[in-house]
C-alpha cells in the first residue's frame, strides 16, 4: 500500500464524514487505524469496506473506542475496529493490563489467571491473552476447557494472582465477546484501575508482544490447572452448604453454555442425586441454537418454556438455569405441590429475597449471625432484601451502583469475615469470598437446599415467597429495556437521559411524581422546584420517586449493551395487606401503567 493510496482512503473517509455517512468520531478513529503502523495488517480489509461504501459498518466499528463497562470490555466481534472485539482490541486490553499491573506491583513475580467460555473465538482470545501476559513476564494459570466465570475469580484468589482475564460475554447475543478483567482481590476491576488500564491502552500500547501458547505451556510459563481448580472450587462451594433434606428432582439447563461442566457436579457433591440436564441445552453451542431467541439470559422468560415442559414430563420439582458463563441463576417451579399445578418463573428480585431469607435463617439457626454481619445489594434491587435483613438485625449496604463488581468491592469495607450475602436484581448471588463475583454454582446449591426443605414441609417455592410478602410487604418489580444501537443510538440515549434530568413529569402510572434523584449531579429536585444535595455514588442514573411510599422508577444506560434499562418498583406495606391476590393484581396494573407512561415518554424523545 503506497502513501498515495492511504491518502486517497483518508480523503474518502473525510468526505463520508462531511456527507454525514459516518460520525466525526468514527472518522477520527478510522483515520488513526488507517495511518498508524500498529494497525497496518487491517488496512486491506478497511480499504475493501471503503471501496464498497460500507459506511454503516465502518461507523459501527469506529464511532468510539470500546470502553470498560460494568462487566469489562464487551462488544460485537468484527475483524477490525476500535469499537469491536477483535484480536487487536483484545490484544490491546491484555497488553494494557500487563503494563498497568507491572506499574502497580513493581518487581514482584507476577501471576495472571485466564479462563474462557464457549463463545466463538473465546479459546483463541484466551490463548492470545496468555501469550501477551507471558511475554510481559507473567506466570499464567490457565483453565484448559470451557469454565465458569466464578471459577476464574476463584483461581485468582486460589493461586494468589495479581490479575485475571475471563474471555466471556456472559448473557449477550452470540455476536458478542468480551474480556472481563479481574484484580488481585478476585473481583472485577474498580476505579481507579479500570480507567487507568483503558488510558494505558489508548495512550501507550503500540506494539503488542506475545509468546506462542504451546511453547509457553511446554516451558512452564503457562500452567494448566483445570482439574485442580475444578476439585478445589467444588469442595469450597459444597462446604458452604447447609444440612437438611435432599429429596428433590431437579431439571437443570446450562442454556448451551459452560454450566454443564460445573453445576451438576456441585449439586451431586452437595447430596442432590436427581439432577437431570435438559437435553436440548446440554451441549455447549456458541450460537445458542436451541435457546429461544438465541439469547441465553435467565431474565428472558421465553427460554423457560421447553425446559418447564420437559420438567413436567419428568415429574420434576424445580427448574434451574444458568447463563452462558454460569455466574447467574434463574428458576421456575410449580405454584404448589398439587399434581398438575401451574408453573411460574421467578424474576431476579424474587430470587434475591428468597435466597436472602433462606441464607439468613440458616445462619441464625447455626448461631453464625453477629452484630457485625452484613449483606450487600444495589440501588436498583428490591428493598425487600433490606427489610428481611432488618428483621435479622443485620446491616444492609444498598447504595451501590449496578454491577456485581461493586458488591464484591464492598466486602473489604465491611470485612469479608462478616459478609453473609450479596445479590442483585439481574440474577446474581454471592455468599462468601472464595470468589469475588456472582456464582451460579453456589446459588444453585442454595436454591436446591431451600426447595428440598420446603418440599419436606409440604410447601412450594412460590408459597414460601408469598409468606415473605405477608411478613415484609408485597414487592413487585419489573424491568423495561429500550435498545438504541450504534452512534445514532448513543446520541439518542444521551438525549433521553438529558431530558429526564431537565423535565420531571407530574404523573407516572396515575401517581404523582414527588421528586427526582440525579446520581450524576447528586441533586434531588422536588415537585415544587426545591432542590437539595444528597450523598451517594456517581453514575448516569435517574430516579423518579412517587407519592405512594416505596414506589419509584429508575433509568440508566446499560454498561454492557446498547440500551436504556428502566427499573420499576411497586410496594404495599405488610400492615396494608388483606388479600394478597388482589394486591398482586393491583400492583401488576400499577407496573403496567408505569411501563406504558415511560415507554411513551422515551419514544417521544427523538
Amino acid at each position: 500500500m503506497t502513501i498515495i493510496d492511504l491518502q486517497l482512503l483518508v480523503k474518502a473517509v473525510e468526505q463520508a464524514s462531511a456527507d454525514g455517512k459516518i460520525s466525526k468520531s468514527a472518522e477520527k478513529n478510522l483515520r488513526h487505524w488507517l495511518t498508524s503502523p500498529p494497525y497496518a495488517r487491517y488496512v486491506s480489509a478497511m480499504m475493501a469496506h471503503i471501496q464498497e461504501e460500507k459506511w454503516q459498518e465502518l461507523d459501527d466499528a469506529f464511532w468510539k473506542v470500546l470502553e470498560f463497562g460494568t462487566g469489562g470490555r464487551r462488544g460485537k466481534m468484527y475483524p477490525f475496529g476500535s469499537n469491536m472485539i477483535n484480536d487487536r482490541t483484545i490484544g490491546e486490553s491484555a497488553q494494557g493490563l500487563a503494563n498497568y499491573v507491572k506499574s502497580q506491583f513493581g518487581s514482584e513475580q507476577l501471576k495472571c489467571a485466564i479462563a474462557y467460555d464457549t463463545r466463538h473465538r473465546s479459546r483463541e482470545f484466551a490463548e492470545l491473552c496468555s501469550g501477551i501476559m507471558v511475554a510481559s513476564g507473567f506466570q499464567v494459570y490457565f483453565l484448559d476447557d470451557f469454565r465458569a466465570t466464578p471459577q476464574l475469580s476463584f483461581l485468582v484468589r486460589y493461586k494468589e494472582c495479581h490479575c485475571g482475564i475471563m474471555v466471556s460475554a456472559s448473557h449477550n447475543p452470540p455476536s458478542d465477546n468480551a474480556v472481563k478483567v479481574y484484580w488481585s482481590t478476585g473481583g472485577q476491576i474498580l476505579p481507579p484501575h479500570d480507567e487507568a488500564i483503558i488510558q494505558e491502552v489508548m495512550k501507550h500500547v503500540k506494539e503488542i508482544d506475545s509468546v506462542a501458547f504451546d511453547m509457553a505451556v511446554a516451558d512452564g510459563r503457562i500452567v494448566i490447572c483445570t482439574e485442580e481448580i475444578d476439585t478445589a472450587f467444588e469442595q469450597t462451594v459444597v462446604r458452604l452448604g447447609q444440612p437438611g433434606p435432599r429429596d428433590l428432582k431437579l431439571v437443570y439447563s446450562p442454556l448451551q453454555g459452560v454450566g454443564g461442566r460445573v453445576i451438576p457436579r456441585v449439586l451431586k457433591a452437595a447430596g442432590f442425586e436427581e439432577v437431570i440436564q435438559f437435553p436440548d441445552h446440554a451441549e455447549p453451542d456458541p450460537d445458542f441454537t436451541n435457546v429461544a431467541g438465541n439469547v441465553s439470559n435467565p431474565e428472558n422468560v421465553e427460554v423457560y418454556a421447553p425446559i418447564i415442559e420437559y420438567a413436567r414430563q419428568e415429574s420434576a420439582d424445580v427448574v434451574i438455569v444458568t447463563d452462558p458463563d454460569a455466574d447467574r441463576l434463574g428458576c421456575a417451579a410449580p405454584v404448589n405441590l398439587k399434581e398438575n399445578a401451574r408453573w411460574e418463573i421467578f424474576n431476579g428480585n424474587q430470587l434475591c429475597a428468597m435466597l436472602g431469607a433462606y441464607r439468613l435463617e440458616s445462619l441464625q439457626q447455626a448461631g453464625e449471625l453477629t452484630e457485625e454481619s452484613f449483606q450487600v445489594t444495589t440501588l436498583v434491587t428490591t428493598r425487600m432484601l433490606e427489610r428481611i435483613g432488618d428483621s435479622y438485625g443485620i446491616k444492609t449496604r444498598s447504595d451501590l451502583l449496578v454491577g456485581f463488581k461493586w458488591i464484591a468491592g464492598a466486602l473489604d469495607e465491611g470485612g469479608p469475615q462478616h459478609f453473609v450475602y450479596g445479590a442483585e436484581e439481574s440474577h446474581g448471588f454471592m455468599i462468601s469470598d472464595y470468589c469475588r463475583d456472582k456464582d451460579g454454582a453456589v446459588a444453585s446449591m442454595m436454591l436446591a437446599e431451600l426447595a428440598a426443605k420446603l418440599k419436606a414441609e409440604g410447601k412450594s417455592l412460590h408459597e414460601y415467597l408469598d409468606s415473605l410478602y405477608w411478613q415484609f410487604g408485597y414487592h413487585q418489580e419489573s424491568l423495561m429495556t429500550v435498545y438504541m444501537e450504534g452512534s445514532k443510538g448513543m446520541a439518542r440515549m444521551n438525549r433521553v437521559m438529558d431530558h429526564l434530568r431537565s423535565s420531571m413529569p407530574e404523573m407516572l402510572g396515575g401517581i404523582q411524581v414527588t421528586a427526582r434523584r440525579d446520581y450524576q449531579t447528586h441533586q434531588l429536585t422536588k415537585s415544587d422546584g426545591q432542590t437539595e444535595r444528597f450523598a451517594g455514588p456517581t453514575d448516569n442514573l435517574v430516579f423518579f420517586e412517587l407519592a405512594s411510599a416505596g414506589n419509584y422508577v429508575a433509568m440508566r444506560p446499560s454498561g454492557t449493551e446498547p440500551k436504556i434499562k428502566v427499573y420499576l418498583f411497586a410496594y404495599e406495606p405488610a400492615e396494608m395487606l388483606a388479600d394478597l391476590e388482589r394486591t398482586r393484581n393491583e400492583m401488576t396494573s400499577r407496573i403496567n401503567l408505569l411501563t406504558a407512561d415511560l415507554q411513551r415518554m422515551i419514544e417521544s424523545i427523538e
